[in-house]
């Protein structure tokens, strides 16, 4: 499989999918995500779904970004039904965010009317401006300088409005921007039953791992020994993070 673009969305299509998902990133890495959680991205995909992740720029009306991102998702959509690189068959639709991505997704399911079999959501992160950005701070006591909704306006729609009843929310040990267990809350007063709650190792940026490429010699060394060694730990957050996303994807696949 290729990454191709369309309409401005980085897309993978396996050939017989089985489901697709919108990813949407984090908030300063989200302007290219085949390429900053590529890994990630493509593991899904060697599992049978399209992948369309989506763009984007973070501004302060993060309403405007959600509205943004969903109406570029359903027109590469149509246009892959269009041009039959997808046929036309009902396929389930997850959402996938990470970070910001995942404020993103929460809006998307409590604004605007969406079909999802189900969100993914990893280290949610809901944070005000001035947390967010450090230069806000210093400007914040002359202008009022705020994230359209505000933290507390997010967490009242999701627990209002949210309509995305099947959630994975995931957690890293260390990861001090985690925000997830507050939202686990509102969304299992919300959906009781329907949440599932993870935390594995790993930090705020493990779904940003790479492939590391190790090329052994005509001989095997102890310095290729090592270089295997390095990339066996390197992979284990990243693989945990990839088998448990497939696993509440689809509990009955083979891993």
């Amino acid at each position: 499989m290729d990454w191709k673009e369309i309409r401005g969305n980085w897309v993978l299509i396996p050939q017989n999918p089985i489901g697709i998902i919108h990813f949407l990133g984090g908030a300063f890495v989200a302007t290219a995500p085949h390429l900053t959680y590529r890994w990630v991205l493509e593991q899904l995909a060697n599992k049978g779904y399209v992948v369309i992740a989506t763009p984007f720029v973070n501004t302060l009306d993060h309403v405007a970004i959600a509205k943004s991102v969903l109406l570029n998702f359903e027109r590469t959509l149509e246009r892959l039904h269009d041009s039959s690189a997808l046929r036309k068959l009902y396929l389930p639709v997850y959402g996938v965010g990470h970070s910001m991505g995942c404020k993103l997704h929460l809006l998307i399911g409590s604004v605007f009317d969406v079909e999802r079999a189900g969100n993914i959501l990893i280290s949610f992160n809901n944070y005000a401006a001035r947390d967010a950005i450090p230069l806000v701070e210093q400007l914040n006591s002359a202008l009022a300088i705020e994230f359209t909704p505000t933290p507390l306006e997010t967490n009242k729609l999701v627990q209002e409005r949210y309509n995305v009843r099947r959630n994975l929310l995931i957690g890293f040990s260390n990861d001090s921007l985690d925000q997830s267990k507050a939202l686990s809350q509102i969304l299992q007063a919300r959906f009781p039953e329907m949440v599932t709650v993870q935390t594995l190792p790993g930090t705020h940026t493990t779904p940003l791992g790479q492939d590391i490429k190790w090329q052994t010699g005509a001989s095997f060394t102890p310095f290729d020994a090592l270089g295997q060694w390095f990339k066996q730990e390197a992979y284990r957050d990243l693989n945990q993070l990839k088998n448990a996303m497939l696993l509440w994807l689809n509990p009955l696949s083979p891993p």
